[in-house]
């Protein structure tokens, strides 16, 4: 086979990893099969970690060019679209891939200019949902019922090897013709000025229900694939119907102070 074209590979975010020698292992898969930009959200040790050398048997430069973040949110903020790897849906009715049509996915979307990453759990919780809910989609492995247990590495490895072999095909793109996802970041604003204004006007009662709704509304919303200016409208229609209930709560109170006879 020829070499694969010249196309950035997808980002790889580990969520929250527990041991130095995983993250080696991860990056030794990466460079594996040509992906090289590897983010970290919380690790349990922090970072740098000077076992995770050891175990990368040589694939330094992903190492050295790691970055780490504080929340899922702050890692994908720059991204389009994110795929979560996990081990089924957990409550979100996102679209659930095998990792070779997940490749092929992110690979029309790479090659459409979007910014593309895989998100993968720690060690022994995975995913959270509320994490899982910022992703655009999942990707799930096809393993045997019978033995479910699999490695971070070998997770990371099977992703990134379908990846490779979705290049080396190098089937024609399906370009986008529509404006892109907004980016990470973007769509965060939107769900949180949504979910700040709906607080507002008591939509999420009883209380301790504020996780799970929040959750349904950002895997809904997600679906839609907003675009920067779709996002921008949409906020738009946020501020107006906070403003218009503003002035009824105004007028209401203006009526129920107002001079008695």
């Amino acid at each position: 086979m020829s070499e694969p074209s010249i196309l950035t590979p997808p980002v790889v975010i580990l969520d929250k990893s527990q041991m130095a020698e995983n993250i080696g292992a991860v990056a030794r898969v990466m460079a594996n099969f040509g992906l090289s930009e590897l983010r970290l959200v919380a690790p349990r040790d922090g970072w740098p970690q000077e076992r995770a050398w050891a175990t990368a048997s040589g694939a330094d430069w992903v190492l050295e060019d790691v970055r780490v973040f504080d929340t899922v949110a702050e890692a994908i903020a720059d991204l389009n679209v994110v795929h979560a790897a996990t081990a089924r849906p957990r409550e979100t009715r996102q679209p659930v891939r095998t990792p070779r049509e997940t490749a092929r996915t992110l690979y029309d979307d790479r090659a459409s200019g979007l910014n593309v990453g895989l998100l993968f759990g720690g060690e022994r919780a995975g995913l959270e949902t509320s994490d899982i809910a910022l992703c655009q989609g999942i990707v799930t492995i096809p393993i045997d019922p019978r033995h479910q247990s699999l490695n971070l590495a070998q997770a990371v490895a099977i992703n990134a090897y379908e990846w490779r072999a979705t290049v080396l095909d190098a089937p024609p793109p399906n370009f986008r013709e529509a404006e892109p996802p907004a980016d990470g970041a973007l769509t965060l604003g939107m769900y949180e000025h949504l979910e700040r204004e709906l607080d507002a006007a008591g939509f999420f009662h009883p209380p301790e229900k504020f996780r799970s709704m929040s959750q349904n509304l950002r895997v809904m919303l997600g679906r839609a694939a907003f675009t920067a200016q779709e996002v921008a409208t949409f906020r738009g229609v946020i501020t107006a119907l906070s403003k218009g209930r503003g002035r009824v709560l105004a007028r209401l109170a203006a009526e129920k102070n107002g001079p008695k006879e």
